[in-house]
């Protein structure tokens, strides 16, 4: 990927993820959503990790497969880390009552979005997240104008 918006990086080791997540966290701003895709063990939740890791968060961060959403409040924002693994259908989206979390005031992390198609805001920045090697390949879309501008200011910031 090469056009404006889109970026693709690899990651070696947990190191790299991190310095990566630190610079994304840089390059947050409210009302951003976030797809995370990839296979198990592709890095989802470990690149969500090194965000909040970046944002200064300093206490344990897991994987919200059994409890579908985690909320942290750091650096002035709230970000919701979604994982939809256990979703069997779409609407089970609107019963849980999550859309609320999608606002102006919020950035959402959204694991296995695939699973509530149709119910979920359209993405700002999707992330594509493979295992190549031993370490981890990803392929960012900037969606939206949103999406543009946070990767824009991504590219700005050295590596």
């Amino acid at each position: 990927m090469s056009d404006e918006r889109s970026l693709s990086a690899y990651w070696a080791d947990e190191g790299e993820t991190d310095a990566f997540g630190a610079r994304m966290a840089a390059a947050l701003e409210p009302g951003l959503v976030v797809y995370l895709s990839g296979d198990l063990g592709a890095g989802k939740t470990a690149l969500a990790r090194a965000v909040l890791r970046g944002l200064g968060y300093g206490g344990k961060v897991k994987s919200p497969t059994y409890t579908l959403v985690e909320h942290y409040t750091v650096s002035k924002l709230n970000l919701y880390h979604f994982d939809l693994y256990r979703f069997g259908d779409p609407r089970e989206w609107m019963d849980a009552g999550f859309h609320e979390y999608f606002n102006t005031d919020s950035v959402c992390f959204v694991e296995w979005p695939e699973k509530a198609l149709g119910q979920l805001p359209s993405p700002d920045l999707r992330i594509s997240l493979a295992i190549q090697g031993p370490g981890r390949r990803a392929d960012i879309r900037a969606e939206t104008e949103k999406g543009e501008q946070c990767l824009e200011r991504l590219r700005s910031m050295p590596s």
